[in-house]
This record gives structure tokens, sequence and C-alpha cells, in this order.
């Protein structure tokens, strides 16, 4: 009896092992517009997409839920941690999902990270990075 409980264990971790990857996979962020290596001219449109998750406002803590922010010049923030409110992370808390941004001259990159109602990333997995050059 106990080793087919075992056995029964074993392939139940193994099947969600399995299955894990395909989890992490199936929520997704990207860039409508601009595309990567874009040249663009000041204010320019930003455009969010995502798939396997829904956009809520900011507060909304429904399960596969979030809102996009938009870092400037910085990298994905980890996963659990709150994304800071300065003029380097754009937070998008009504829901939005596009925005006019307005740059200097020069080159940037552009970090999109999707994150929870309480603004909590939810880690690289739901970031895309692109780089822009304003003329």
């Amino acid at each position: 009896m106990k080793s087919r409980i075992f056995s029964l264990l074993f392939s139940a971790t193994l099947l969600s092992a399995s299955l894990l990857p395909q989890l992490a996979h199936a929520a997704s962020v990207s860039f409508i517009e601009p595309a990567d290596g874009a040249v663009v001219s000041s204010p320019f449109t930003v455009k969010f997409g995502v798939s396997g998750m829904e956009v809520k406002p900011a507060g909304d803590m429904t399960a596969n839920t979030g809102h996009h922010h938009l870092l400037i010049n910085e990298d994905s923030i980890p996963a659990g941690q709150s994304i800071p409110i300065d003029d380097k992370h754009l937070h998008f808390g009504k829901g939005q999902t596009e925005t006019s941004v307005t740059l200097p001259p020069g080159e940037y990159k552009l970090t999109m990270q999707f994150a929870n109602g309480a603004h909590q990333s939810y880690g690289p997995e739901l970031s895309k990075t692109i780089n822009v050059t304003v003329k």
C-alpha cells in the first residue's frame, strides 16, 4: 500500500513539474508600439499588450490580473517587489493600455513591467524591454 501511495505521489510530482514551464510561459507582455529599435519623435505613443492575464486597476487583487508600468532606463523588477514611484517608473494604475511619453533626444531602454493590484512585480517573466531613439 505504501509503495502504491509513493508511486502515485511521485507520478503527481512529475506531472506537476512538467506543467510548470507551460504555466510560467502562459502569460506574457509585449510592446505593440513602438517597435524595438524604433526612432521616434517626442512625444511618442507607447501601447502595451498582455496575454494570459487581465488588465485591472490598481487595488484590484483578483488572481491573474494586474496593470502596466513603464520603466525608463531600468531593468525589470524581481517578482514580489514593489515598483518604485518616481520619474523612471511610470504607473498605469487606472488600467491604461497606452500612453504618450515625452523624453528628450537620446537613446532609451524601455521596460514594461506587469504587476498586481498592490504594484508588486510579477517579475522578469512578465516584463519586456525594447530600445528606442528619440530624435
